[in-house]
C-alpha cells in the first residue's frame, strides 16, 4: 500500500486525450495526488484560477492554446508554479524550449510512471517551500 502524501500536493493535469487523462487521474489519485483535469490550455486557466495547484502537468500539443504558451500564462498568474511538460518523442526540441522558457522539468511520452510521480512530488514540494519562503508576497515572490 502506497503512502498518500500529507497533505495532499494538487496537481492540474492537462491534456486533450481523454483516455490518458482518465487513466493518469486515476493512477495518480492512488498516489494521494489531489488532480484536476483540463483538456485545453483555456480550461486550465480557469481551474487554476479557481484553486492553484502545486503542479502543472502539460502537454505540449493541444488545440486552441499550445503548452508553451498555456505555460506561460499559468506562470504569469502563478510565478511559484512549477509546470512539467510532456511531449511526444518527435517534439522533444519543445520540452527543451519549454525548459528555456521556466518549465519544471519535461518527460516523453510514453513516460515511466515512477519517474512522473518523482518528478510531479518534487515539482511540488518546490512550489510549496517558495510559497513558504518568509518574505514571499501574496504572487509567491
Amino acid at each position: 500500500m502506497v503512502q498518500p502524501i500529507s497533505p495532499p500536493y494538487r496537481v492540474l493535469l492537462v491534456d486533450d486525450e481523454v483516455d490518458f487523462t482518465a487513466a493518469m487521474e486515476q493512477r495518480l489519485t492512488r498516489r494521494g495526488f489531489g488532480i484536476a483535469v483540463a483538456a485545453s490550455g483555456e480550461q486550465a486557466l480557469a481551474l487554476a484560477r479557481a484553486t492553484p495547484p502545486d503542479a502543472v502537468l502539460l502537454d505540449i500539443r493541444m488545440p486552441g492554446i499550445d503548452g508553451l504558451t498555456t505555460m506561460q500564462l499559468l506562470q504569469r498568474e502563478h510565478p511559484t508554479l512549477a509546470v512539467i511538460l510532456l511531449t511526444g518523442h518527435e517534439s522533444v526540441r519543445s520540452g527543451v524550449d519549454g525548459m528555456r522558457l521556466g518549465a519544471f522539468d519535461y518527460l516523453t511520452k510514453p513516460a515511466d510512471f515512477e519517474e512522473l510521480v518523482d518528478k510531479l512530488t518534487a515539482a511540488c514540494a518546490q512550489k510549496r517551500m517558495l510559497d513558504a519562503a518568509p518574505g514571499a508576497d501574496a504572487s509567491g515572490r
